[in-house]
């Protein structure tokens, strides 16, 4: 059996008719930038996070971007993020002239709020969890820190659409937060795509003056701004996507539990925790992260057996990356994510996904085990 680890063309095989129907609306009707789909989508998109303002844009790096340019966040200014999270969280803050500053992890691979906290100096103004492969970290532990030290709490929630913790979503805790609609993700368009969301109607004005040149809806320009739009097709494809993301989460989590029940006995791997219904996550398993002892041995069985698996970022976390100025001399106080990106890879987890590739892979697995 051959399953890639991720299957592209299933986005858009699952929807064929839908998708070319909306392409041919959209295309005849010459709708391509800041029209009515685009503000459907938003609106649908705010409906299901329960947020005020959702707003689409280029992709989730420049949701990032705009949210901290909307906030004034300049040179000399700190934000303290998790080192188990893409190069964009860093990016994004050193294109805005603000630097990130690198926490531990927890146990459960989300940024430690007891870690951030011994890194707030005189420029921290802000902590920033990423909700990463869908999970929310410990909001209200990382909301006690920030509230003693008078500190924002921002989120990269690039993987985190539908997450939510003690029942509210992911991106919506604080000024503002972020969602990625790259291929891969939750909800994916052809191309790139990302949205901000925020509470805040100033916030929301300045979002929307600075994705599109700081214009405001008169065509006056108020501010400096940038472009950063979400395209009107990609808009409307996927608000169909949203139509259907309450069965792609069930499913999601229906394959989380298969994976926990058959492999949650091999004492040598670490699992993600399983999905629970009442708790304070409700985890979407927008990847489906694990450890292993024997990280390099299991992933070269798996491939040679056809199942496609990957370490997330390349295996390299961020703060390793001396060309950006980190490395692991800077940063030797991460114990807990050196050791976690020495193990960590990712099985298929997508809903291109049937049963029987999920029990192939099992299988497989289990195989390796008892060899």
């Amino acid at each position: 059996m051959n399953i890639p680890f991720f299957d592209y063309p299933s986005i858009y095989k699952r929807f064929e008719k839908d998708f070319d129907s909306i392409f041919k609306d959209v295309c005849s009707r010459g709708a391509f930038i800041l029209q009515k789909d685009l503000k459907d989508f938003e609106e649908s998109l705010a409906d299901y996070l329960d947020v005020s303002h959702a707003f689409g844009v280029a992709d989730g790096t420049n949701a990032m971007l705009i949210g901290f340019k909307a906030l004034g966040f300049a040179e000399g200014d700190e934000v303290i993020i998790s080192p188990h999270t893409y190069v964009a969280t860093a990016g994004a803050l050193h294109m805005a002239g603000a630097t990130p500053v690198f926490a531990d992890i927890g146990d459960d691979g989300l940024l430690s709020a007891s870690s951030a906290k011994t890194k707030i100096t005189a420029r921290t103004r802000a902590i920033m969890p990423t909700q990463v492969n869908g999970r929310c970290a410990d909001m209200d532990s990382i909301q006690i820190v920030a509230k003693e030290h008078g500190l924002l709490v921002l989120e990269d929630s690039a993987q985190g659409l539908g997450a939510r913790y003690k029942g509210q979503s992911a991106g919506t805790f604080g000024p503002f937060g972020t969602l990625s609609f790259y291929p891969a993700k939750l909800i994916g368009c052809f191309g790139d795509g990302g949205a901000v969301m925020t509470n805040d109607d100033e916030m929301a004005r300045k979002l929307a003056l600075w994705r599109d040149h700081g214009r405001d809806e008169a065509g006056n320009i108020l501010s400096w701004g940038t472009n950063s739009r979400l395209d009107n097709l990609q808009a409307a494809f996927l608000k169909l996507r949203l139509k259907h993301f309450d069965e792609d989460v069930s499913r999601r989590r229906d394959i989380a539990r298969i994976y926990h029940e058959s492999l949650n006995a091999i004492e040598c791997l670490q699992l993600p925790p399983p999905p629970v219904e009442g708790g304070s996550h409700f985890d979407v398993y927008q990847n489906y992260e694990i450890a292993s002892e024997r990280r390099d041995d299991l992933m070269e069985f798996l491939k040679q057996n056809g199942i496609g698996t990957i370490m997330q970022w390349g295996g390299v976390p961020v703060h390793h990356f001396t060309q950006l100025g980190f490395g692991k001399d800077k940063y030797n106080d991460l114990p807990k994510a050196d050791r976690f990106f020495e193990r960590c890879f990712m099985l298929p987890m997508h809903m291109g996904l049937s049963d029987e590739q999920v029990d192939y892979v099992i299988e497989k697995i289990l195989e390796f085990h008892k060899n």
